[in-house]
């Protein structure tokens, strides 16, 4: 039985370049450990870290071989939420812990029927959509919102 390339090494988006394929996951799966993943050209390999890592959209994770399989995010149900007192709204998603992509003249959020008439209730206008899904990365630069991660990568201070 032929074992399967393994990822045990991540480059942070801007931090390499060539990537031999791509592996598209929604933001949920972005946050792991362990797990079998497969690219987009159907090629399985395991990723293997230290701890839980959050991935973002145009890191890289090395094989063991040496290539490298970029991370896009994955196309999700999300919610395009818009307000003329956007900066009212961001505070209550922000009071909630929702991770939340923000733009100019908008805010992007996962689809979450609750957080959803919340935010109509206090004025602003939530319209479903479907796109790839990158919220701020928090404080502290990488990963989710909840914590400060310390994740061994190729280019540690």
């Amino acid at each position: 039985m032929q074992q399967l390339p393994i990822a045990q090494i991540i480059h942070r988006a801007g931090q390499w370049s060539v990537p031999a394929a791509q592996c598209e996951l929604d933001y949920a799966a972005r946050f792991l450990r362990r797990k079998r993943l497969t690219t987009t050209t159907g090629e399985p390999f395991l990723i293997d870290l230290a701890q839980t890592t959050s991935l973002d959209h145009g890191d890289a994770l090395e094989l063991n071989d040496g290539r490298l399989i970029e991370i896009c995010a994955a196309q999700e149900a999300l919610y395009r939420v818009t307000a003329t007192d956007l900066t009212r709204v961001a505070w209550h998603v922000g009071n909630r812990h929702t991770p939340c992509q923000i733009a100019a003249d908008h805010l992007v959020i996962q689809a979450d029927p609750v957080i959803g008439h919340m935010l109509e209730h206090i004025g602003a206008t939530v319209t479903p959509i479907t796109a790839a899904f990158t919220p701020e990365g928090g404080a502290y630069g990488h990963g989710r919102t909840h914590s400060h991660e310390h994740v061994a990568t190729a280019h540690d201070h």
